[in-house]
């Protein structure tokens, strides 16, 4: 299967602007009204993206049930609340507000490397393909691929590869670190074994080598995997954890880690012109959601097994979970099914939504939130009539 493109898969989908038209943009022409009275259920992304309205009301219940207190430059108010949650969820030292997950990513390996100039990361990670080549361009890092198209590689594969360069480069320059995405969003939200990670982790500290983690979904890997958030930060020595994947903030991060790496990162955002007077409204929306989330999360994942039980005993249809995968599945139709047809159905009549299937009629479509929006039966019913 070719890893997903989430970038190109919103380009494709005239996805830029409206998500809620992800599949229908070849159906304009349609007088159909959209019964937007159901919630809609939303088979991408990885969890609930308010439009700016919905964004609006949700603030102001998060209001609510606690006044928002603003901060100034990112310090005090309900920034520093978040931070707090952050120290507590992931048991690090210390966690501070990031602009950005590459700003999180970049400043974390930097400063973890310090002279040292090697940092090894995976071949299809976010780090290494969605950067623009910070790393390199910007703090003279030499990003050093493993695992070329894979998900991970192994502690021997890091181990060969760093033994080699003995004999393969003239000049020792050190390896600064290890950077780890879990789970990689380029390879379908596959995450990296838990055991594997341990083995990586205890080879990097008998040799003295710093590790970051990209956990920009990393509750993901956690619900579906039963290793917890705290038990991965564990094993690095700095996280990144994103705001806007599925706690609903339009934009922010959070970098987590020992006091003496995260006290120089205001530096860092101000100099990189990251420093913003107002940070609130992200940090309150997700401390807003950040309550119950887990919960919600594992609601998800037994809704979506209901789901997916129900659909497969539907003729011409089936949903199996992907090897090594979270939330990310392969829907499947029978080749006389006209997948465009039923996409229409279920989005007309049941404001459902989803990608567009490919040329061998197949979907990946993601498990979230939104699928606690209805029974397990009323979706079954909607994927039922979709295709009679």
């Amino acid at each position: 299967m070719k890893p997903f493109n989430r970038r190109k898969f919103l380009k494709v989908s005239g996805l830029g602007v409206l998500p809620s038209i992800i599949p229908f943009s070849g159906y304009a022409e349609s007088s159909h009204t959209i019964d937007t009275s159901l919630p809609k259920i939303k088979f991408y992304g990885d969890g609930e993206m308010f439009e700016p309205t919905e964004y609006i009301n949700e603030l102001q219940k998060a209001n609510a049930n606690a006044t928002i207190v603003k901060d100034r430059y990112g310090v005090g108010g309900v920034v520093e609340a978040l931070e707090k949650k952050f120290v507590e969820l992931t048991g690090k030292e210390r966690a501070i507000f990031m602009p950005s997950g590459t700003m999180a990513n970049q400043f974390a390996i930097a400063e973890l490397s310090g002279e040292k100039s090697k940092v090894f990361v995976q071949d299809m990670s976010h780090v290494f393909r969605d950067e623009a080549d910070a790393a390199q361009s910007i703090f003279q890092k030499r990003l050093m691929p493993l695992a070329m198209g894979k998900t991970y590689f192994t502690t021997e594969e890091l181990k060969a590869s760093i033994d080699s360069l003995k004999e393969k480069e003239a000049f020792k320059t050190g390896i600064g670190a290890v950077s780890i995405e879990n789970p990689v969003r380029r390879t379908d939200g596959r995450f990296v074994p838990f055991e594997e990670l341990k083995k990586i982790s205890a080879y990097c500290k008998s040799e003295g080598i710093k590790m970051h983690l990209d956990g920009a979904r990393i509750h993901i890997a956690s619900s579906w995997t039963g290793v917890s958030v705290k038990e991965y930060s564990s094993l690095f020595d700095t996280v990144y954890i994103s705001l806007y994947k599925y706690f609903g903030a339009a934009a922010g991060a959070m970098l987590c880690g020992p006091t003496e790496v995260i006290d120089k990162m205001s530096h860092l955002i101000k100099i990189h012109g990251g420093s913003m007077y107002g940070n609130w409204a992200n940090a309150a929306m997700a401390l807003h959601r950040m309550e119950g989330f887990e919960e919600r999360l594992n609601s998800t994942i037994t809704r979506t097994n209901e789901v997916i039980a129900g659909v497969n005993k539907i003729k011409g249809i089936k949903i199996s979970p992907l090897e090594g995968g979270t939330n990310i599945h392969a829907l499947d139709l029978a080749k006389e099914i006209d997948g465009m047809k039923m996409l229409k159905i279920l989005n007309q009549e049941y404001n459902m939504v989803m990608a567009r299937p490919d040329e061998n009629n197949r979907i990946l479509i993601t498990f979230n939130e939104t699928l606690l929006y209805q029974p397990a039966d009323f979706v079954i019913d909607a994927f039922k009539k979709s295709l009679s």
